[in-house]
């Protein structure tokens, strides 16, 4: 709770230079009583919410939505300062790394009771997503959306080399083998990339070689382990090789970029790509996807969003009405028509896929049978940024995998002890 209070306190200061500058409370603000207000980020899916606010209105006359913009990068501070200032909006996008700072410091409000009385049903709604907002037994936020990571790949390069095309049936051996015959140094071609990412990579085959990132109860980092430096050592072992792309040609030309320009024959990555690969006039012809290749078992790493409530929020009869039909099938629908993000609702999913019928988008789909939830504990962001920094070295081959994860663990250990 001191970290929050820290915060917030800094945060006020803010808001009260901001309103003196305005002679008082914006007009946004100032009718926050007389609409709900939806917080969000992310322009690619405002033409949808504006779409399913429309809908909401025509069906609820006396309920008004205000839709509020910010950037990523700028949400969650917002939400903060507007806290300090108890302005919040009703309702608002939250994330997994910043859930348990919210929900710990009772910024939220549960849900619990629109599922007693079943105006939100939760029965098509993966378990792992559920767990994820949920803390200390009551659920505080309502999933929207789900991603998880499949392995990529370009049909083209695979002709060319000769090789069969990846199977939901792959083993890492057997990615390793194709990626031998995939290179192609003269053609500037190379097999896959080796990214120094979490959720696209450790975060998937270290709890598929029996490993942990962060412990259930959120005591303990897992990064130290035999299984995550092992797991951690195949991404290596391809940079090492020459298999992938170094890391400072990657942070030239992401991964991604490679990929649409042709320059990967594989690559592991999450559902958000797919309508970034699909609008790719280079590769939408040239590429599909199988499920992630398995270590010792299957599993992969789920995140997704959610809407929140507003444990201040002076509308949250009409909020909860709304949050309510955010949650119907007629809403899932929606989402998985604009192909934009993978519903939450598990019985929106086909409508999903069928946006790209011509790739094999059931690979995420099949994931969800042993997906995970994402690691976070109560002040995620406080470790995150040193998982950046201990990767980004590892990655870049300038310090042991051995080295680098024990120490990485060590400090973590550190921040998670100071959240108790």
């Amino acid at each position: 709770m001191k970290y929050f209070k820290v915060l917030l306190g800094l945060a006020l200061c803010t808001m009260i230079c901001s309103c003196s500058s305005n002679g008082g409370q914006s007009k946004q603000e100032q009718n926050s009583d007389e609409a709900v207000r939806l917080s969000m980020w992310d322009t690619n899916q405002e033409k949808v919410m504006k779409e399913i606010v429309a809908d909401f209105e025509k069906e609820n006359p006396d309920i008004k939505v205000q839709i509020e913009m910010a950037s990523f990068k700028d949400h969650f501070t917002k939400l903060e300062t507007q806290y300090s200032g108890s302005v919040m909006p009703d309702i608002f996008f939250m994330n997994g790394p910043n859930f348990q700072k919210f929900a710990s410091n009772n910024v939220l409000e549960p849900l619990d009771d629109l599922v007693e009385n079943k105006e939100i049903d939760l029965s098509n709604i993966p378990d792992a997503l559920i767990d994820l907002y949920t803390y200390e037994g009551k659920l505080y936020g309502l999933p929207k959306d789900w991603d998880l990571t499949a392995l990529w790949y370009n049909k083209e390069i695979f002709d060319n080399a000769g090789v069969p095309y990846p199977t939901n049936d792959w083993t890492w051996d057997d990615l390793k083998n194709a990626a031998e015959k995939l290179n192609n140094p003269d053609e500037g071609i190379w097999a896959i990339a080796s990214q120094a990412a979490t959720q696209e990579g450790l975060y998937d085959t270290i709890p598929q070689n029996g490993g942990y990132i962060i412990s259930e109860d959120a005591k303990k980092c897992g990064y130290n382990s035999k299984e995550a430096i092992e797991a951690t050592q195949i991404w290596i072992d391809l940079l090492k090789d020459g298999l992938s792309p170094d890391i400072q040609t990657q942070t030239d030309t992401s991964a991604v970029e490679l990929f649409k320009a042709g320059k990967l024959a594989m690559i592991y990555s999450a559902s958000w790509n797919v309508p970034e690969y699909m609008n790719s006039e280079n590769i939408k012809d040239k590429v599909d996807l199988v499920v992630m290749p398995k270590l010792k078992e299957r599993a992969a790493t789920i995140h997704g969003l959610s809407y929140a409530l507003s444990s201040q929020s002076k509308n949250k009869e009409n909020a909860k009405k709304f949050l309510a039909y955010l949650s119907s099938k007629e809403v899932n629908d929606k989402w998985a028509k604009s192909g934009a993000v993978i519903p939450a609702n598990e019985a929106s999913l086909e409508i999903w896929t069928n946006a790209y019928p011509d790739i094999n988008l059931k690979a995420y789909i099949d994931e969800l049978e042993y997906a995970k939830p994402y690691p976070i504990s109560k002040n995620t962001s406080k470790w995150n940024y040193l998982e950046t920094m201990y990767l980004n070295e590892i990655f870049a081959l300038q310090k042991d995998v051995d080295t680098g994860l024990n120490e990485l663990a060590e400090e973590i250990n550190v921040k998670l002890q100071e959240e108790k």
